[in-house]
């Protein structure tokens, strides 16, 4: 809107034609939600608290965290505020992928809030069901993927599978074969995160790392020159999902000041599933999801050692760790969640930087 706005407004004064450079906007919007986290944080952690809506905490999880039990959750309703308010301020609305990103989040927060009600409000331990969850996490992911298909037959780089490391290596996917991809990448790393978010910014901090690094891929993807040079595709209005990337990164640092440890409040399915989704979105129009897969190493890491240690369970009886996901597990062995929680950070760091150096190696 604002960018309606000062274009209007560079009719007659050439000063406001600076607002139309992305790199601007992507600071401002950045700026704008941490502004709007730290503001409203304190505000909506109060109506949280009057409301009761407390975490309950697990009889069978490391004793350290029964005393998180009562701290408010749902917190993500404030990140999801910051960036909806942010994008919508200071993003291109006739930009489509812009539009994709963040129906797709605020509709896997949808998901999330309504487990979350249930679970907190209602006193129903199991929350939304899992039959139901991934439903409709299923008919958002399919919804963006039929759609993104869509735009991919007249265009043809969005139809292709990058292989990092491997400058002008890619497969031709196929219709199906994006859909199918596509609807993995989203609901896959919106479970993901929610698995990982399991202690105080655990979650949160990764994703802002690995958002801010799609932000760097949207970007060059979205510049013909950058993308020639870089050997990656050229994606004509992918670089105004930098203002949505600088929306979550200023939201997500934001959200950590409440949500270090000792945690102030928790963000909860709603947070969680929306950030997953949103970094698989993103991913999938810079057709980066293999460097998704490096980056947020993490959340691949804490979502394996939940399947492993089911599959072990189920078949012998024995478990792998001494809990999953696997954050517990160093818990359990001994060190202090403020340690895990930085420790998970560094590893997202390298990780990161890693998937960065994918974009020029020769």
């Amino acid at each position: 809107m604002l960018l309606d706005f000062a274009q209007w407004l560079a009719r007659d004064v050439r000063l406001f034609n600076v607002f139309n450079y992305i790199t601007l906007r992507a600071v401002l919007a950045c700026l704008t939600a941490l502004a709007i986290s730290l503001i409203l944080g304190p505000y909506v952690i109060r109506k949280l608290t009057a409301y009761k809506i407390g975490q309950s905490v697990r009889d069978d999880g490391p004793q350290t965290h029964l005393g998180k039990a009562g701290t408010p959750t749902m917190g993500g309703a404030l990140i999801l505020l910051s960036i909806g308010i942010t994008t919508l301020l200071w993003g291109d609305l006739q930009n489509r992928y812009l539009w994709v990103v963040l129906l797709v989040t605020l509709g896997f927060g949808a998901i999330g809030w309504v487990d979350d009600y249930r679970k907190v409000v209602h006193r129903n331990p199991k929350g939304l069901s899992a039959r139901a969850k991934l439903f409709w996490q299923s008919a958002i992911g399919l919804a963006a993927a039929v759609y993104l298909a869509q735009l991919a037959q007249n265009m043809p780089a969005l139809n292709q599978l990058i292989v990092p490391f491997f400058k002008f290596v890619a497969y031709p996917l196929g219709t199906l074969g994006f859909i199918v991809l596509t609807f993995f990448v989203i609901v896959g790393t919106s479970n993901a995160v929610n698995l990982t978010d399991g202690l105080d910014g655990l979650a949160i901090m990764p994703s802002v790392m690995v958002g801010g690094a799609l932000g760097v891929f949207a970007y060059a993807s979205g510049n013909i020159k950058f993308a020639a040079y870089l050997g990656i595709p050229y994606l004509p209005g992918a670089g105004e999902l930098v203002v949505f990337c600088g929306a979550l990164f200023g939201a997500g640092l934001g959200f950590l000041w409440f949500n270090t440890y000792p945690a102030m409040v928790f963000m909860g399915d709603i947070g969680a599933l929306a950030l997953g989704a949103a970094l698989g979105t993103l991913a999938v129009i810079v057709r980066q999801e293999l460097v998704l897969f490096v980056m947020g190493g993490v959340f691949v890491v804490e979502t394996v050692s939940v399947i492993l240690q089911v599959a072990s369970f189920r078949l012998t009886g024995k478990r792998i760790f001494r809990m999953a996901p696997l954050h517990h597990h160093y818990e359990l062995e001994g060190w202090k969640e403020s340690q895990v929680v930085v420790r998970f950070w560094i590893i997202t760091m390298m990780l990161v930087l890693f998937g960065l150096s994918t974009l020029k190696l020769r």
